[in-house]
């Protein structure tokens, strides 16, 4: 019997993700993690990015937000403010997005509003990044 890990994604929508996984690779704050059954338990920040799950021998991937991430022998559970899987990702809109929030970092605005547009430009390179890479 192969191990698995339960993989659960969470967002303020909702579940995002809950199925039994094989391996998981996750943008950590101290860089790209692979997780696989049996890991050390930890508990961690996630930067924005791109999450890799292998279930039954194939590769999925989704764009992820800032977040946190716990991990024990047989689960991973990620809590973030944005998860798209790949095939969900309108590219179109994530570069209107992106291009949107650059300009707007042009302007003179607040710490409160610089932060805001951080993170919206942040999940639309997020996006992009797990959209073209599945085009290659």
């Amino acid at each position: 019997m192969a191990l698995t890990l339960k993989l659960e994604i969470v967002t303020p929508e909702g579940t995002a993700y809950s199925e039994d996984v094989e391996m998981v690779t996750l943008p950590g704050v101290e860089g790209e993690m692979g997780i696989y059954p049996m890991h050390v338990p930890l508990m961690t920040q996630v930067v924005p990015g791109e999450i890799g799950v292998r279930k039954a021998g194939q590769d999925f991937f989704l764009a992820v937000g800032e977040g946190f991430v716990e991990v024990t022998d047989d689960r991973v559970s990620i809590l973030t403010d944005m998860a798209i899987k790949a095939e969900n990702i309108d590219e179109v809109k994530a570069e209107e997005a992106r291009k949107r929030a650059e300009a707007r970092l042009c302007e003179k605005l607040s710490e409160e509003e610089a932060a805001v547009v951080q993170a919206a430009l942040a999940h639309s390179l997020a996006q992009l990044q797990v959209k073209r890479k599945q085009r290659r």
